[in-house]
């Protein structure tokens, strides 16, 4: 029986960016080949099929197999599979926080390549225009990406939530708005780093990108468990709690 997000609290203010992203190493530190493989085989498998559709049941593997980890439980690989366990609610998730992106994201390139032809057509060699195009449209990406983040965030719990309370999608999403607004610069901060940390793993011929995953969703795990705890009727071998970092 799923549980009622209005029963469930969270904690404010208590993600501390740098803490957190460590916190997150020495989560996965002693499987970290075994988290890296599944990490990169759970987002490979998520981006086969458009639309998201295997996004949320790769993530919920992969959050399963982070959590059995902070309980000192044995983690197999095939414990990325069961994900599907949670296959209607996370797509539920997954829909909401991809939909809205393509509804912002395809209109704004059809507008962008329409304008360009138009400018070229209209005077393309005159500098001051072209500049003026290109200022403008640097303008409106700054804005998209502030978008995507602000989006990326308020889905930051979800995933989480569906399976460590079994929340319905609507309701995971919902909660994990809540509390990510309630938390909103530490998550930002935390969402800056690993974004600078994932971008360096693809300078590295994009293999370092594979090598920063585990870290990063380690890190999301820790703020989780921050942020709503673990739920109850996990198993005597749960141990102490982590650090608090507020």
């Amino acid at each position: 029986m799923n549980a009622s997000p209005d029963t469930i609290e969270f904690r404010r203010n208590v993600v501390k960016p740098i803490e957190f992203l460590k916190a997150g190493h020495e989560l996965v530190r002693s499987q970290y080949w075994l988290f890296v493989g599944i990490a990169a085989v759970g987002m490979i498998i998520a981006g086969v099929v458009p639309m998201g559709i295997l996004m949320g049941p790769m993530m919920c593997g992969v959050y399963l197999t982070l959590f059995k980890q902070r309980r000192g439980q044995r983690i197999e690989f095939g414990d990325l599979f069961k994900g599907f366990d949670y296959f209607g609610e996370s797509l539920i998730a997954a829909l909401l926080h991809i939909v809205p992106i393509f509804v912002i994201i395809v209109p704004t390139y059809i507008i962008f390549y329409i304008s360009m032809f138009g400018m070229m057509a209209a005077g393309g060699s005159d500098p001051g225009i072209v500049l003026g195009f290109f200022g403008f449209w640097v303008i409106v990406w700054i804005v998209l990406i502030a978008i995507m983040i602000l989006l990326s965030m308020i889905f930051t719990f979800a995933y989480p939530l569906i399976v460590d309370r079994r929340l319905s999608g609507f309701d995971a999403v919902r909660l994990s708005m809540k509390a990510a607004l309630a938390n909103f610069w530490g998550l930002l901060g935390m969402m800056l780093l690993s974004s600078l940390l994932s971008f360096a793993g693809v300078l590295l011929c994009y293999v370092g990108a594979f090598l920063v995953m585990p870290i990063t969703f380690g890190a999301v795990a820790v703020a989780y468990e921050q942020v709503f705890g673990l739920s109850e009727g996990a198993g005597p071998d749960l141990p102490p709690p982590p650090p608090s970092f507020v």
